[in-house]
């Protein structure tokens, strides 16, 4: 399992992509598109998502407000979360040195902040998004950037209200922009794929599934511009389903002119070479991904297990900031106890074995413990960090959200600590 500090389950949360990686909001992969022609492509693939209700943009705003989508997000309309509320900020404050803590917890938060301090502005979002792929996307979110830590969290929504959310981050759409009907005609695949090599795409953007397209390993020691780019870059698999192709090429030639800040770079090029490049990346042949599997559980330890172990390889690491008290969380004790993203308070803390002791609170205010064991006999605790496995093989449960939120799955040993931890009694 790889190390994390203090503050990263809320920045977990920050990234504009999570937990499942399905290919749509079903779980089921797209339809591979067909290859394009070298003397052209009319036409980039359709997208993988059915169509979708048009939404509320008035509920919609309404509904990114309660969700505080602005903890993490930057461009959803709302006025910016306060600085001890605002995840990701917080991870930025901590490398530039602006966060106020001691130096030596500074330098210890700062050897694990690598890919914790970025995430996609949803500004602009109607001028580069589909729609209805913004709704699937809330419905099942599975990984898009694959250089970020972090994935969008599953949140406690239906299909109604994500078209409601799409129709609101798509309002602004500019539709005066001019877009031609046929985006792609007398666009070359085959020239794209040599312009895709010789622009050095490949430095910052994942191409899963297409064969034979050059990865190029990142430079260490890049500037923070460089950084950002890399680690917001999307996996190109998805453009085809993410974008219509006339956005897709107007965001090759000049993405700041569409979403200004962007760290993407303007590289150079002419109309018709951006037109290649889309044409390749939207009809490419891409092999169908392998399917996922959530690791293998492992049996009860035999030997003793303390409290002091779980807390220091498992709680302290993952859990603590989101369920524990607004004191040691330097802000609101987390939305696992104090509530937020839309998530009732649940009133469980993390950060003390009396707190863990003490449990949770129902939707109906009473205490439960999260030892109590469900249907599978699996200890509640032990349930919410193995439906986070399931929920990256593809295979999210409706009853039970996976923990940690947003974040790679605790792995087998740590779930296996946990559990016999527990079966032991819970010595301290």
């Amino acid at each position: 399992m790889r190390a994390r500090p203090l503050l990263a389950l809320l920045a977990a949360l920050a990234s504009g992509a999570a937990g499942c990686t399905s290919e749509d909001a079903r779980g089921s992969a797209p339809a591979a598109a067909p290859r394009a022609s070298d003397q052209g492509a009319a036409a980039a693939a359709p997208a993988a998502v059915a169509a979708a209700p048009a939404g509320d943009p008035a509920r919609g705003e309404r509904l990114v407000a309660e969700l505080q989508c602005n903890r993490c997000h930057d461009g959803t309309g709302q006025a910016p979360a306060a600085r001890d509320a605002h995840c990701v900020q917080c991870h930025q404050d901590i490398a530039a040195g602006r966060f106020q803590a001691p130096a030596a917890a500074m330098k210890r938060w700062n050897e694990n902040l690598v890919q914790l301090r970025d995430v996609p502005s949803l500004a602009a979002a109607g001028d580069r998004l589909r729609r209805d792929w913004i709704r699937a996307f809330l419905l099942s979110p599975h990984d898009v950037r694959p250089r970020l830590h972090a994935t969008m969290p599953r949140l406690a929504i239906g299909p109604e209200q994500a078209s409601d959310i799409a129709a609101y981050l798509t309002r602004d759409r500019r539709e005066e922009r001019e877009r031609p009907s046929a985006p792609l005609e007398g666009a070359s695949a085959a020239r794209g794929r040599e312009l895709y090599e010789a622009k050095g795409c490949g430095t910052c953007h994942a191409f899963s599934g297409a064969a034979g397209v050059t990865a190029v390993a990142p430079v260490k020691g890049m500037e923070r511009e460089t950084r950002a780019a890399i680690a917001l870059a999307p996996d190109l698999r998805h453009a085809r389903d993410r974008m219509e192709p006339a956005d897709l090429v107007a965001w090759v030639l000049d993405p700041a002119a569409i979403k200004p800040g962007t760290p993407m770079p303007q590289v150079p090029m002419s109309p018709a070479e951006a037109r290649d490049i889309a044409a390749f990346v939207t009809t490419a042949a891409r092999s169908p991904r392998a399917p996922a599997s959530a690791p293998e559980r492992l049996p009860l330890l035999s030997r003793r297990v303390t409290y002091a172990e779980v807390d220091r390889r498992v709680f302290r690491v993952t859990c603590r900031h989101c369920h524990s008290e607004p004191d040691y969380a330097l802000g609101d004790g987390g939305p696992g106890n104090t509530g937020g993203f839309g998530f009732k308070p649940r009133g469980l803390n993390l950060a003390t074995y009396e707190g863990i002791a003490a449990g949770y609170v129902d939707d109906q205010g009473e205490r439960r413990s999260v030892f109590s064991r469900g249907p599978d006999g699996a200890p509640r605790l032990v349930a919410a960090l193995l439906a986070r496995q399931a929920e990256e093989a593809g295979r999210a449960d409706p009853a039970v959200r996976g923990m940690p939120l947003g974040l790679p799955a605790v792995g087998p040993e740590e779930i296996q600590l946990v559990e016999s931890w527990i079966a032991q009694g819970r010595p301290q």
